[in-house]
């Protein structure tokens, strides 16, 4: 066989051989569509866990744990930051409101 025939015949193996190894995990890190979905976030009113926040495309989902955020269940917020100010503030209007009516009575 001639040295020309064994390069063509090498040529012709590595236009037939089997491609590369390649790292899915690798790929799947650079296609935004793979890559890993923020936790969860629990959100606390003091010692109250009033729910948590669920990333979600646009936002985060608030679901509540406690009946005095119920309000809020389902709730979209644009952060994580937006959901716990609006406990917050659920919080101290249903404290409010307990208040006025110890108040009244």
């Amino acid at each position: 066989m001639s040295h020309l025939q064994i390069e063509a015949e090498r040529a012709l193996n590595r236009l037939h051989a089997a491609p590369g190894f390649v790292d899915h995990r690798a790929e799947r890190a650079r296609n935004r569509l793979h890559a890993e979905p923020a936790p969860a976030r629990i959100i606390e009113v003091g010692e109250i866990a009033a729910g948590i926040a669920v990333p979600e495309p646009g936002g985060v989902r608030f679901f509540s744990s406690n009946r005095d955020f119920d309000l809020l269940d389902g709730a979209v917020f644009r952060s994580v930051e937006q959901a716990a100010r609006a406990a917050r503030d659920r919080f101290r209007h249903r404290i409010g409101a307990r208040e006025s009516r110890l108040q009244a009575v």
